[in-house]
């Protein structure tokens, strides 16, 4: 998996938020009449939506498992796919909890957890009787699940016990737990993808952000890693899957122009060939368990687009009349593929839960995660717009119009920057903004230089000028905002998650005229700092993340250049700050700083600390509480003119 590949993926450097995303949406934002009965909601009602993630079907076809924080803290669930009631299954009242999969003869099932957010997951299974075993007992490890072989006699695992740097890989037995070391990574590797027949397994080496290189080792006769994407310049590459068959390697490359595109490596005669091509990167490819269906998608201008292919017949699956509106995802299929489990999420709908027959088409909605006191009708979809920054750069935004915000009305509105570097603002349900918004605040979700989905160029235009060319495109958002006449010019803020957050700090201390308020969620303020102490689990991708930010040992008189903390005392406007005690990412000292040296400014600054979080808020309560206090925050202070917010 490449650096860009697994920003894509949210794992790195996120935004907070439910499931530790932030996401935006593209519809269409037409001018509406107001509804002269529209209802605003707290940010409880907001969050009392249920967050729903992961499908797995019991072995006997009757239930799925899956993840939803219905009890207020994430929790494992199963239900019956005729639709009963769903069923609780682990009683976490505090740590995330979130289910792997069933085993395949029996209801066992693997989850995983970490404590308090500090990221070292560890890999449980819950036994029939309903007791629970840590399969990777120990201190101060990291465990990632690695899936199924393909008869699902054993699983796989990842751990970095050994080296704390590097996760070995391996092979447990589904019987009985016994396990055995398959893969002593000792070279760094990123063990991304195991064949179904257990023999090969596909390394991943990066170089750095924009250049790195697939292996493949063979498991059955150990030996050096076949270098299988050789390569003159900068090529990204990243591991998607193995054909069910395993006679293939499928991998995404963007070695022929600027979007990745899926190809194939034929492990017999070495052969390359295309799979799939677009106009936009190909998002994911992945197979069902007989490999009759091919399931992939395209990030089509922050649109994720799934289709899913029938390889008997060669033809696109028809999706059921009356399925609701919404971006299809986390496909997920039955042990026979007579049954299909998927999510579909829209601008005004979350995550919904649906299994279709795949023999006769019906199918059969298990969720209805909206929470019922609201009006969907209240809610607001995005449109995608682009602006020019200073360099006349076009900058993919979505747009969020509050309904109330009119010429005669105008609202006041916040710049919002996604987490990163290198992430992306895109389509679906967000509860936070859909609150601000609700509220009668509109949003801009700046897609900025840097960000992916949007080819290889606009990727690293970012790269080493971090809080300057992309800082500028946060300016000329406001620029844009202000040129809408349902906007008021004078009140526009700024508001982001992690790298999201740096942006929000080095807009106040590097543009202090710009912004009249900050909404900085767990930022990076010291890079310096920040990128000395990596956790030592990012080994693998500690180059990549250099060529991006650039090395502290080398760099650092231009780290401190771009450090907000370094430049506090040009802070005048009011800030709010949020962060996880826990956080191994933006480590709480960061925000603890920046907080008292812009307090020495006789700014505004108010400070919230979660205690039980780490790098994004999982526990629902917080979420509220956090939800609240931008919206107080931002009522106070940027809502209300000057002389009311001082008084």
């Amino acid at each position: 998996m490449s650096l860009k590949t697994w920003i894509r993926n949210r794992s790195f450097w996120l935004a907070g938020g439910a499931l530790l995303t932030v996401l935006a949406v593209s519809c269409s934002n037409a001018p509406t009449d107001q509804a002269v009965d529209l209802k605003q909601y707290d940010a409880k009602t907001f969050f009392e939506t249920l967050a729903v993630t992961g499908a797995s079907f019991s072995p006997d076809e009757s239930k799925v498992l899956f993840t939803t924080d219905a009890s207020g803290v994430f929790n494992a669930y199963e239900q019956p796919v005729e639709g009963e009631e769903r069923k609780q299954l682990t009683e976490s009242a505090d740590n995330a909890i979130f289910a792997i999969g069933y085993f395949p003869k029996d209801e066992r099932f693997l989850y995983t957890f970490d404590e308090g957010g500090n990221e070292l997951n560890h890999i449980h299974v819950r036994e029939t009787d309903g007791s629970s075993r840590d399969l990777t007992p120990g201190e101060g490890l990291k465990a990632i699940f690695a899936g199924w072989s393909g008869d699902r006699s054993h699983f796989w695992v990842q751990t970095n016990e050994r080296d704390s740097q590097f996760f070995d890989l391996y092979r447990y037995s589904s019987d009985d737990y016994e396990r055995s070391l398959v893969v002593e990574n000792k070279q760094g590797w990123q063990i991304s993808a195991i064949s179904r027949d257990s023999r090969w397994a596909a390394l991943l080496k990066v170089r750095n952000n924009a250049d790195n290189d697939i292996y493949l080792m063979d498991l059955e006769n150990p030996g050096e890693p076949k270098h299988v994407t050789p390569h003159e310049g900068d090529v990204s590459h990243s591991v998607m899957t193995f054909t069910p068959d395993s006679s293939q390697l499928i991998y995404s490359t963007n070695a022929q122009g600027e979007f990745s595109e899926a190809w194939s490596y034929t492990i017999a005669d070495e052969a390359h060939a295309p799979v799939l091509q677009a106009e936009w990167d190909v998002a994911y490819m992945t197979y069902s368990r007989t490999g009759r269906y091919r399931v992939s998608a395209i990030n089509a201008d922050a649109v994720i687009d799934a289709t899913i292919l029938d390889t008997e017949t060669g033809q696109e699956l028809e999706m059921p009349e009356g399925l609701p509106q919404g971006q299809m995802w986390q496909v997920a299929f039955s042990p026979s593929d007579k049954r299909m489990a998927f999510y579909i999420n829209s601008d005004t709908s979350p995550s919904n839960l649906f299994v279709m027959d795949l023999e006769d088409g019906s199918y059969r909605q298990l969720t209805h995660s909206l929470n019922p006191d609201i009006d969907p009708n209240h809610l607001v979809e995005g449109e995608v717009v682009r602006y020019k920054s200073f360099d006349g750069l076009e900058i993919p935004s979505i747009l969020y119009r509050p309904h109330q915000a009119t010429p005669e009305s105008p609202a006041p509105a916040m710049v919002w920057v996604h987490g990163g570097p290198g992430g992306q603002s895109i389509k679906g349900y967000n509860p936070i903004v859909q609150h601000l918004v609700n509220h009668g605040y509109a949003v801009l979700a700046v897609n900025n230089r840097g960000s992916s989905g949007y080819g290889k160029t606009f990727f690293h235009k970012d790269d080493q000028k971090h809080g300057e060319v992309d800082l500028q495109d946060c300016v000329y958002g406001r620029t844009y905002l202000e040129s809408l006449d349902w906007i008021d010019g004078e009140k526009i803020g700024i508001i982001g998650g992690s790298y999201g957050g740096y942006m929000v700090a080095a807009a106040l201390a590097f543009e202090p005229e710009v912004f009249d308020v900050g909404i900085d969620i767990f930022g990076v303020t010291n890079w310096v700092r920040t990128l000395s102490e990596i956790p030592p689990w990012w080994a693998a991708f500690r180059d990549a993340l250099y060529a991006e930010m650039g090395n502290p040992a080398e760099d650092e008189e231009r780290l401190r250049r771009i450090s907000p903390l370094f430049h506090a005392d040009q802070i005048k406007r009011p800030l709010l700050v949020v962060q996880g005690a826990n956080d191994p990412r933006v480590q709480k000292v960061e925000s603890d700083e920046i907080v008292e040296a812009v307090r020495q400014n006789g700014v505004p600054v108010e400070y919230v600390v979660f205690d039980d979080e780490g790098h994004g808020f999982q526990n629902r309560d917080n979420r509220i509480e956090a939800s609240e206090r931008y919206l107080q925050f931002l009522d106070k202070h940027l809502k209300k003119a000057p002389a009311e917010a001082t008084e």
